[in-house]
């Protein structure tokens, strides 16, 4: 594991490679068993309505799965998200850890009580559960992020702060 501050830990890029493609794999074998085990009904079926996600207005997020954890309590999120260059996400906290990746783009990332960093693609970052954090796209390209969320069930994803939030 690599550091940048001795605040911020950064996960190693072979490390989240391994486990983007275990999680691409695991996505894709429970679409496609998703798929074969739909036969029409006569029953009308409604997905569960999941919680808000503040962000999902201001941003282009996708989640790729959702799954109970093996921690009481928790279930875990994986979302992959699109910040377009110059826009934020806007101070905001998770009901849970974040455990992010930069995929593409450069990243300004803020968060409260510790310095502002710049994550470029290949970059990993930690968010503590409720903590207020910020990421802002800074260019040329558009920012994706994938983060795996381990969050309390029930709860929004992400939820707005309403005052200003600095160190």
């Amino acid at each position: 594991m690599r550091t940048l501050s001795k605040s911020l830990s950064f996960i190693s890029l072979p490390a989240l490679a391994l486990a983007v493609t275990l999680s691409a794999g695991t996505a894709a074998a429970q679409s496609a068993q998703g798929a074969a085990s739909t036969a029409p009904s006569d029953k009308s079926v409604t997905a569960p309505e999941r919680p808000r996600d503040d962000l999902a207005g201001k941003l282009v997020r996708r989640v790729i799965q959702r799954a109970p954890s093996s921690i009481p309590g928790r279930e875990i999120v994986q979302v992959e998200t699109e910040i377009p260059v110059g826009v934020e996400s806007g101070w905001h906290v998770h009901p849970g850890e974040e455990v992010g990746f930069i995929i593409a783009g450069n990243v300004e990332m803020k968060v409260q009580g510790r310095p502002t960093v710049i994550l470029h693609a290949g970059d990993g970052f930690l968010i503590p559960p409720r903590t207020p954090h910020n990421a802002r796209d800074l260019g040329p390209e558009t920012g994706r992020m994938l983060s795996t969320y381990i969050v309390e069930p029930g709860e929004p994803l992400a939820t707005f702060v309403h005052q200003h939030v600095e160190k």
